[in-house]
C-alpha cells in the first residue's frame, strides 16, 4: 500500500476507523491519552495514513476561538498527532502535518498546537513558532491564566496572514474540559 494521506471530517470516519485512530494514538502516547484528549481530537478534519498493517499516522485540526487585542480569531488547533511505533521517522508525521497545514491555510487565521517536549523540534522545523506571550482561557468562572502552558504553545500563520504579536495582550482561548491547551 502506498503512503497517501486521507482527509475526512469526524462524522465520515465511521466507528471502525475512529476506534483504530484512538487505539493507535493511545499506544503512541504510551497510554497517556485521556477521554478528554480524545474528545479534543474530534469535530474537525482528520488526516491519516494507512499501510498494510492498518493505521500508521494520524492528526486532526479542529476549530477553536482565540481572543487577542480586541479581536476574535478562528484558529485551526492541531490535535491527536501520532505515528505508529514501527513507522516513526519515515516521513508520515510530516505528510499528515502538511495536509493539516493546508487546511489551516485555507480556513483559519492561524494554527495552534501544544507541543510535547519530544515534538518541539519536529514542529519548529515545519515553521511553527513558540508563543512568547501570555496564555489564558475564557473559563466558566471568567478568565483563567495558563502560565504552565506557555512553553508548549506553538503557532503557525496561515498563508498570507500574520500572527498576533505577543505584546501586553494575552492570547485567550475558548474553554474545554481536560487540558485546556
Amino acid at each position: 500500500m502506498t503512503n497517501s494521506v486521507h482527509l475526512a471530517p469526524t462524522h465520515e470516519l465511521g466507528p471502525e476507523r475512529a476506534r483504530a485512530v484512538r487505539e493507535m494514538i493511545v499506544a503512541a502516547f504510551d497510554g497517556d491519552f485521556s477521554d478528554e484528549d480524545w474528545d479534543h481530537t474530534l469535530g474537525g478534519l482528520h488526516a491519516w495514513v494507512e499501510d498494510d498493517r492498518g493505521l500508521a499516522a494520524h492528526g486532526s485540526v479542529v476549530m477553536r476561538r482565540a481572543l487577542h487585542g480586541g479581536r476574535s480569531f478562528r484558529v485551526g488547533y492541531v490535535e491527536g498527532v501520532a505515528v505508529r511505533g514501527d513507522r516513526r521517522r519515515q516521513g508520515l508525521g510530516g505528510m499528515v502535518m502538511a495536509e493539516l497545514e493546508r487546511v489551516i491555510d485555507g480556513a483559519y487565521a492561524f494554527g495552534a498546537l501544544s507541543a510535547s517536549e519530544e515534538g518541539v523540534g519536529f514542529y519548529r522545523a515545519r515553521g511553527w513558532q513558540p508563543w512568547r506571550g501570555r496564555i489564558e482561557a475564557a473559563g466558566p468562572g471568567g478568565i483563567v491564566p495558563l502560565p504552565g502552558e506557555e512553553d508548549a504553545l506553538h503557532l503557525r500563520a496561515a498563508r498570507g496572514r500574520a500572527l498576533p504579536a505577543p505584546d501586553a495582550a494575552a492570547l485567550v482561548f475558548d474553554w474545554r474540559d481536560g487540558d485546556v491547551m
